[in-house]
């Protein structure tokens, strides 16, 4: 096992511990592991981030059932439009880009350049969530909000076709939407989310089962790692301050996805 191999493993296991730890927002990372850490192909590697995301979502959904954090009436009226969602994009919309995706000039955007840097400007809006400060979010604000049955589907339904395009889970949506819409404490709606995720995601990557050639061994890999991250990082969780780890967090995302950005634009 080589040296760059070696690397993209341990990757893997700092994606689970940030998730471990911050219940979210290591996905967002998966697919740059995978891209320029272990060379593949952008396209594939928002499918392998399908199955990782959705893999490592579920154990950490499991741990949430156990402590009862799960409203599963609210996760049944996002996910439904949202499996849909997601499903369709990966079985019919990535197959049926072009490639290229368009040119003005000599500027040239590939496929994988354009997913790569959509995925990034994701990036930057997850950073962006994770490092503002929530101000005038407390409980009495959320009493008022409606449990507004349409907005959390048409939500859902975004945030579906977003997961299927860039393989991450989409966390970062979807806890505001259940705090916000469905009015749920902040500690069930990410039991809610990660039961989301991990349906969604390996529903969308159901998707690419006939249109992807799959590294099985790679994937089981890099998927178990991960989760062994994601013990690692819920026992730290009891000794970091979280707000000051999800602030960090979010400025190192920030970094990634302009690199991105700038690394795909100056490429073409």
């Amino acid at each position: 096992m080589d040296s760059i191999v070696i690397t993209g493993f341990a990757a893997a296991i700092l994606i689970g511990i940030s998730l471990g730890l911050i219940g979210g927002g290591g996905s967002i990372l998966t697919v740059p592991v995978l891209v320029y850490i272990l060379g593949v192909n952008p396209v594939l590697a928002t499918a392998y981030s399908l199955f990782v995301v959705g893999s490592t979502s579920l154990v950490g959904a499991v741990t949430y059932m156990k402590k009862g954090l799960m409203n599963y009436k609210t996760a049944i009226v996002f996910a439904i439009p949202s499996f849909i969602a997601v499903f369709l994009t990966r079985k019919f919309l990535v197959p049926a880009l072009p490639d290229p995706l368009f040119s003005i000039g000599e500027f040239l955007i590939t496929k994988s350049s354009g997913i790569m840097v959509f995925f990034a400007f994701i990036m930057l809006f997850a950073a962006y969530s994770m490092i503002r400060e929530k101000k005038g979010e407390d409980q009495e604000d959320q009493e008022k909000v409606k449990f507004n049955f349409p907005m959390i589907a048409l939500e859902g339904s975004v945030v579906g076709l977003i997961t299927g395009i860039v393989g991450a889970g989409g966390g970062f949506l979807i806890i505001p939407a259940l705090v916000l819409l469905a009015k749920l404490p902040m500690k069930m709606a990410v039991g809610t989310s990660l039961l989301i995720i991990a349906a969604k995601s390996l529903i969308g990557f159901l998707g690419d089962l006939s249109t992807q050639t799959i590294d099985w061994p790679l994937l089981i890999m890099f998927t178990v790692l991960s989760i062994v991250g994601i013990f690692i990082g819920s026992a730290l969780s009891k000794k970091i301050n979280e707000r000051v780890l999800k602030t960090g967090f979010g400025w190192f995302v920030l970094i990634m996805g302009i690199f991105i950005i700038t690394k795909e634009l100056l490429a073409v």
